[in-house]
């Protein structure tokens, strides 16, 4: 049945599509790699002109509705083409072309008079856009200097339609195509995609992306050594990278995987297109005729690959029905019942789900069908309604269905683990999930709005591209400028070993918030937030982090502001991590402080504060893992406030403590008030945080605190009150006298133990307590467990100061990331 061309070239067939041949100069770059491939027998299957085709189509609707503008559009068709002889051609209106359209204006002139077009008429107008290309190409390529023949696949290629599409003569064509082939030896066939005759006569054609599947059938009877699928993209993708800009090109697929990828959604290739080269095994390549030096995609028979995934697709404009009953329970032929009256109705079926139980069944079809759908089956199994044997029929719209596909996955153990919990990281619900026996593929049906955020956050828990981050920062004084100084050393790195993508979506301040679509410059934010900025606003700032084609949003509040804290809980439930050292969220009410808790629940998210206690030091991790381990809180003891120790190991008398405090304030090791540092308050927050990761239930108000803080000072601004704290050195001085007499030192020491007594203070401590000798700014906390009774686990290291608090902040970021699936 093949055709096997002379001599010792094997053919290479090549089509290029209606955006290969867009107008003049792009006719002329196909021209010109065909001429070059001079090592190779050459078949061209073309397309017609870029819009061609519609605009015929369009022809024969505006006369059959007998609208006048029919002739307008016919000559603006026919002046679009004379354009494109005349430039190539040397020959602007050929007789070719001037009998066509005059055939055609007379059709048109029928269909007005009938105000009706049979199929007949419609499938020869629409096939006369290939017609033209081949002609004008074939024309062209001779000019040049090339041995160039028009082919009209209508005598060669012969198919009749069915149920499943067009059903090609092999035989017939074949014999054809040996007769073309004899007679145009050592020439290049430039050949009419789409369209081709039938058995009887006539003229047909092959469906959209028609001539995909000429060049395919043109292979086959050839016996090419392969196909090429010339189009304006590099091969095929990854993903959309409308939707994922850094979807990669893939080098390999199988046919099988470029079967699935095609089905559900890849505009790339039909699935038909392949169905005549599985058998001959020739394979195909996906090319970009606008470069024409790139490899591109082969699609063959086997092929390797590092990844169990190679591609994921979606399609969006579907609709789900849904059959419920326990009727339905144990009955054969319910199934056939349902899908034999979609097919009776002409309606595709694109996926099916049923319990295991029977008791419901499931499937997904285009949107636009789905009213029509429910009715028929109403009207099918009106009784069984009627009789309670099945509850419902109901249907809802707005869904996609969302494919991962990849010969590799068969067998591999976790893959549909990583595809669910990937899609879970990014608060994407999953309606409905079908697998083939194959292992294939694994679908599963979304809310059609969360496509983008699904396709991103699956591709990228595969290692197809990065996992992207979408990062806000809110407060930017000494932490967050920190921490956005030291990620920007770090975002190539982590892209480049961690596969992670970060993007700095947002930064705000009390005043103004800079918000950008493609990423903040993590150097340069303090300029443009300046020059560019816009009032702050925490829900626009929350809506554009969250942004709905991004799968998973951070925010980092670095403010110790109340306000802020309040809208953790929103943020949380609303899909949005949270990552921060504000102590003021998990040190307020029991309610609130549950709420948290409820919200990372309800949003399937997560909320780091590893900075809350020890700034960049491991407190609640360590506090976390004693507990989960089964070892037993007896107490806790700690300095836990750096700017306080920094105080204390500084304070010897010769410098006045008041100055003491002013310097610590002005480098940033303080709060932003210091009084809620000398107050006990901000170690009464610690201690409450740790006291509540021990289960336990207290409130501020449960805490004794000894204050630093002259009630004469309290109301005064951050600036008054250092200044004014000077007033009261004298006291200070007489504790410090008094330690020291008794060879001790002074310490403000946090106490919590098993019972829930809790004090907050200063305290003259022997100088060999452990807390006596702790560096200038450190943090020192004690565990006294079970475990660790008669020689206390001590957790010690800085805790004040922007940079350490700020790398403390970044490993929750880190953690975060992992917990996504980013490789760290």
């Amino acid at each position: 049945m093949q055709v096997s061309a002379p001599g010792t070239l094997n053919w290479q067939v090549h089509k290029f599509g209606g955006s290969s041949l867009a107008d003049v100069a792009c006719i002329q770059a196909v021209a010109e790699i065909v001429a070059n491939r001079e090592n190779e027998r050459r078949a061209v299957v073309v397309s017609a002109v870029k819009g061609t085709t519609d605009q015929l189509l369009e022809l024969v609707a505006l006369a059959a509705e007998r609208k006048p503008s029919y002739e307008q559009a016919l000559d603006s068709l026919y002046q679009k083409h004379r354009h494109i002889c005349g430039e190539l051609l040397g020959v602007s209106e050929p007789d070719w072309l001037r009998q066509d359209f005059e055939n055609i204006s007379n059709i048109l002139r029928s269909v007005w008079l009938l105000a009706a077009a049979d199929d007949a008429i419609v499938e020869l107008i629409a096939g006369l856009g290939e017609v033209w290309s081949a002609r004008i190409l074939s024309g062209y390529l001779s000019a040049e200097g090339n041995n160039a023949v028009f082919v009209d696949a209508r005598t060669i290629l012969i198919a009749d339609s069915s149920e499943m599409g067009p059903v090609i003569d092999w035989q017939v064509s074949a014999e054809n195509c040996a007769d073309l082939t004899a007679a145009a030896d050592n020439c290049i066939l430039v050949i009419t995609g789409f369209i081709a005759g039938n058995s009887s006569g006539r003229v047909t054609n092959l469906g959209r992306n028609g001539s995909d599947y000429s060049a395919a059938a043109f292979g086959r009877l050839l016996d090419a050594a392969a196909v090429h699928i010339w189009t304006d993209v590099d091969g095929v993708m990854s993903a959309d990278p409308r939707l994922v800009p850094d979807a990669r090109l893939l080098q390999t697929l199988s046919y099988d995987e470029a079967l699935e990828l095609a089905y559900f959604g890849a505009k790339v290739l039909h699935p038909q297109t392949m169905t005549p080269v599985i058998e001959s095994k020739i394979p195909i390549y996906i090319r970009n005729t606008f470069q024409p030096d790139n490899s591109g995609t082969k699609i063959a028979g086997v092929t390797n690959s590092n990844f169990a995934i190679k591609g994921i697709s979606a399609i969006s404009e579907l609709a789900m029905i849904n059959l419920e009953g326990a009727g339905m329970i144990g009955v054969p032929g319910t199934a056939q019942r349902v899908f034999q009256a979609m097919q009776q109705a002409g309606i595709s079926v694109m996926m099916i789900t049923q319990a295991s139980s029977e008791h419901s069944i499931c499937f997904v079809l285009p949107e636009r069908q789905a009213p029509q759908a429910e009715e028929i089956l109403k009207d099918v199994f009106y009784r069984e309604l009627q009789n309670g044997k099945i509850q419902s029929i109901s249907s809802r719209g707005q869904y996609a269905v969302l494919a991962i596909v990849g010969d590799a996955m068969a067998g591999q153990l976790g893959v549909a683990a990583k595809f669910f919990s990937a899609l879970a990281g990014a608060s994407v619900n999953i309606a409905a999930i079908a697998q083939g026996s194959s292992e294939r593929n694994i679908s599963v049906v979304i809310d059609a709005e969360q496509v983008h955020r699904a396709i991103r956050a699956a591709h990228g828990a595969f290692y197809l591209s990065a996992l992207t981050v979408s990062v806000g920062v809110i407060g930017i004084g000494h932490v967050g400028s920190a921490f956005l100084q030291q990620l920007s050393g770090e975002l190539s790195r982590l892209h480049k070993n961690a596969n992670l993508d970060i993007r700095i979506r947002g930064v705000a301040r009390s005043g103004k918030m800079l918000l950008s679509e493609q990423g903040i410059s993590a150097t340069d934010w303090h300029q443009h937030i300046d020059a560019y900025g816009e009032l702050t606003d925490m829900q626009q700032f929350a809506r554009h982090i969250n942004a709905e084609h991004l799968p998973h949003a951070v925010i980092i509040d670095c403010t110790a502001d109340s306000r802020i804290a309040a809208l953790h809980a929103t943020w949380l439930e609303q899909g949005i991590h949270v990552v921060t050292p504000n102590k003021k969220a998990n040190a307020a009410g029991m309610n609130d402080y549950r709420a948290i808790r409820a919200a990372t629940l309800a949003g399937n998210t997560r909320y780091y504060y590893e900075t809350t206690v020890g700034a960049g030091l491991p407190v609640i991790q360590t506090l976390r893992g004693l507990r989960e381990t089964g070892d037993e809180i007896r107490s806790i003891q700690g300095m836990l406030s750096g700017t306080l120790a920094y105080l204390f190991n500084r304070y010897d008398a010769s410098v006045q403590f008041s100055q003491l405090v002013k310097e610590a304030w002005e480098k940033g090791y303080t709060e932003p008030d210091p009084r809620d540092d000398l107050s006990g308050m901000d170690v009464a927050r610690k201690l409450i945080i740790l006291a509540r990761e021990m289960g336990q239930q207290l409130e501020l108000s449960d805490i004794e605190i000894d204050s630093l803080v002259p009630p004469a000072l309290a109301e005064l601004r951050a600036a008054e009150f250092v200044v004014g704290l000077s007033d009261y050195d004298q006291q200070m001085q007489q504790r410090y006298d008094e330690a020291q007499q008794a060879g001790r030192v002074l310490r403000y020491v946090g106490q919590l133990d098993a019972e829930g007594n809790a004090t907050v203070g200063l305290h003259a401590l022997p100088e060999t307590h452990p807390f006596a000798h702790a560096n200038l700014t450190d943090n020192i906390v004690q565990f006294e467990t079970a475990r660790y009774c008669d020689n206390p686990l001590v957790v010690q290291g800085p805790g004040a100061g922007p940079e350490v608090t700020a790398a403390g902040v970044f490993a929750d970021l880190l953690r975060l990331s992992a917990n996504l699936g980013a490789r760290i």
